[in-house]
């Protein structure tokens, strides 16, 4: 509980003052602040459960278990959303997540990487094989995701407003997103069956790097019941950190857009974050990579097409794939900026501040929206 990957649990009584804070009926923006920093420790721990479990189920199995649950927290988050029929705010914060896993978490490992060693590491080597593998699957990914938002700009009425809450695009744009949904499924189950059955090697070609020293120290036993409680709590926190994000957005002067873009994508996925710039700074770049863009790559393979399925039984009704022009816009500079920079199979500490520059610059351009 004292090494560098621990802080999150000491913010764990931040969760009694969300529900507190809710129960008093405190100011929404309240609420809202302290329900979203509640949400890192017990997805920490919801992390740190499954990586457990993954020890000790054998590289298959504790590969599955990592991708189903790796985005589990945002996951959750955007389903409470979506039973509220923020539709917009859902995939503003699936955008934001890739966003993040590319520019933010991974312009922050490189830069601090390529820092922490000095003039001695002056370019930090990772894996080329399996990050252009993952960012090759990430860009096809995001092509999927763009036609939906194509076809609304030739056939349909046009893209939605950043400020918009739910958008009746019409049963054709529905029924797209679900052919789309189902397609990316199809490849997320390939991409499972390729990193994890008959090319596993190039995805763990070092066994030692491991994000700490004492992995698979708890049972089995241990496991599934932290996981089973984090989950609750990351549920519970959810709840209440959606229902006051509209009145939030109005207290604050920030769009719902931009709080589910930025706010909730990074929230979500602190302790993640946290992860891929400490085994950076550890000099574990491989490892950095692959946890940036291996996540962005779930989002857009399965978060994404999960949800659309969701839709059709949870909230008002179905939630199509069209993203508005600024959301597409930066995720297809994203996915562009993933291949690039996974093509050498080396990073240097301005190429990381690069990468952060251009998402301060899309954050910029969000919080004008």
């Amino acid at each position: 509980m004292l090494g560098p990957d621990s802080w999150p649990y000491f913010l764990s009584p931040l969760i009694l003052a969300a529900v507190i804070v809710d129960l008093a009926g405190a100011p929404a923006s309240v609420i809202f602040f302290v329900s979203a920093v509640a949400l890192i420790p017990p997805a920490a721990m919801m992390g740190r459960a499954t990586e457990e479990l993954a020890e000790r189920s054998g590289n298959v199995i504790g590969g599955l278990l990592n991708v189903t649950f790796g985005n589990a927290p945002e996951l959750i988050i955007a389903l409470f959303a979506l039973e509220k029929g923020l539709h917009e705010v859902v995939k503003a914060s699936l955008i934001g997540s890739i966003l993040g896993n590319i520019l933010l978490v991974m312009g922050a490992a490189m830069l601090i990487g390529g820092l922490s060693g000095g003039r001695t590491r002056g370019v930090q080597k990772f894996g080329q094989t399996a990050a252009s593998a993952q960012s090759t699957m990430l860009l096809l990914a995001v092509a999927a995701l763009i036609m939906p938002g194509v076809f609304a700009l030739v056939e349909g009425d046009g893209l939605p407003h950043p400020g918009d809450d739910l958008v009746n695009y019409g049963s054709t744009l529905e029924s797209l997103s679900l052919a789309v949904a189902c397609v990316l499924i199809i490849s997320y189950a390939a991409g499972l069956l390729f990193s994890l059955r008959t090319h596993a090697r190039l995805f763990n070609p070092h066994e030692d790097e491991s994000t700490t020293e004492n992995r698979g120290s708890w049972s089995t036993r241990r496991s599934v019941i932290v996981l089973a409680i984090s989950g609750a709590l990351v549920g519970v926190l959810s709840e209440i950190l959606v229902g006051s994000i509209e009145e939030t957005s109005h207290a604050i002067g920030l769009s719902e857009f931009f709080i589910g873009a930025i706010v909730v994508a990074i929230v979500g996925n602190a302790a993640e974050h946290w992860v891929a710039v400490l085994v950076a700074y550890k000099n574990k770049m491989s490892l950095a990579v692959n946890i940036a863009i291996g996540s962005s790559a779930q989002v857009a393979l399965f978060v994404a097409p999960v949800l659309v399925l969701c839709s059709f039984f949870i909230g008002p009704g179905p939630m199509p794939l069209v993203f508005n022009g600024l959301e597409l816009a930066a995720v297809a500079i994203a996915a562009i900026i993933a291949n690039q920079v996974t093509q050498e199979g080396e990073s240097t500490w301005y190429e990381g501040l690069q990468l952060l520059l251009v998402y301060v610059v899309v954050a910029l351009a969000f919080g004008y929206a």
